[in-house]
């Protein structure tokens, strides 16, 4: 008997999530990305996947698939398998999309789970020069003296610069003209040209232009002032309290992902977040390293989606 259930215990004992988690990353890993290469999403993927390779000796491959705001790359994830081998970065459309779209073919919380937040993007408003604002009190006040004269570009239809416009809509009382562009770099093209008069631009794109005196910087849209900026308030400082627009990145699994290697997963990106190389490639990109756990990530991705289903509704902004 004894030699009957010797190899059935081994058998059982293989097929353990603790011991998967243990021989965790056995072969390449896919890191899905649901936005253009070259752009910040990409780099902080890159970042990512170097810094895993490294330590792991398995490959990390950073997947680019672009397309339907991010819809397409997450698609690709929920229908992966659940062993950690196919994972999503996903950014600040998850949040929204399930507000923009009137059908997906996932559910951004039930088919997931939670690796941790690693990066937050910090955002700025600009204005024009011809623009007579010299803080975000100043420009709500020309907006309700000269209304229809404000015009705001944006990303795109749903982007976190489009929202941004649409908050501070609503709590500052005003109304702006939308214009979206293909893009931030165009619609910041357009903003120095004098075609459109404002923008919640990417800290990185924005602040060269504004240091030219080109562009007027009003506030961040972060919680706390940006570390290179020190000089300019928050949207929450210039009256607009609780006012806050994070571009930001993180990492999902499937559904049913063994917790052990969630927890590795975990471990291991904050840990290489916590070297300078790849905190100051993220800064390059206007990114600020974060440390969390999957359920503090998962109740940051609650919260969002509770806040920005309610702006879009308000604003009546539809994708499809």
């Amino acid at each position: 008997m004894k030699n009957i259930f010797v190899p059935l215990l081994a058998a059982l004992l293989g097929s353990a999530p603790g011991v998967h988690a243990q021989q965790y990353p056995g072969k390449p890993i896919r890191l899905v990305v649901g936005f253009a290469a070259g752009g910040p999403s990409d780099v902080a993927a890159r970042t990512i996947a170097q810094k895993l390779t490294e330590k792991w000796g398995q490959q990390v491959i950073v997947d680019i698939r672009p397309g339907a705001g991010g819809n397409i790359a997450t698609e690709i994830v929920a229908k992966a398998p659940a062993d950690g081998y196919t994972l999503l970065e996903p950014a600040f459309a998850h949040a929204v999309n399930p507000f923009l779209y009137s059908k997906l073919p996932f559910d951004a919380v039930k088919d997931f789970a939670p690796v941790l937040l690693f990066a937050s993007i910090a955002n700025v408003l600009v204005v024009h020069p011809s623009i007579p604002a010299n803080s975000v009190k100043e420009l709500i006040s020309f907006a309700k003296a000269h209304p229809g004269q404000l015009t705001a570009g944006s990303s795109g239809n749903g982007t976190a610069s489009h929202l941004a416009i649409e908050l501070l809509n609503m709590m500052g009382g005003i109304k702006t003209t939308h214009i979206p562009y293909k893009g931030l770099a165009p619609a910041h093209t357009d903003l120095m040209g004098g075609q459109i008069t404002m923008l919640f631009d990417g800290i990185v794109t924005g602040m060269p232009a504004v240091n030219a005196g080109r562009l007027r910087a009003l506030a961040v849209t972060t919680a706390r002032r940006w570390k290179g900026t020190p000089d300019i308030p928050t949207m929450a400082e210039s009256g607009l309290a609780g006012f806050e627009v994070n571009s930001w990145y993180g990492l999902l699994a499937p559904a049913g992902t063994p917790r052990e290697i969630i927890l590795r997963l975990n471990s291991e990106v904050s840990r290489a977040l916590r070297e300078p190389d790849a905190r100051e490639r993220l800064y390059s990109i206007g990114a600020e390293p974060m440390d969390n756990t999957p359920e503090e990530f998962a109740a940051y991705i609650n919260a969002e989606m509770a806040k920005w289903s309610k702006v879009v509704k308000t604003a009546g902004i539809r994708a499809d």
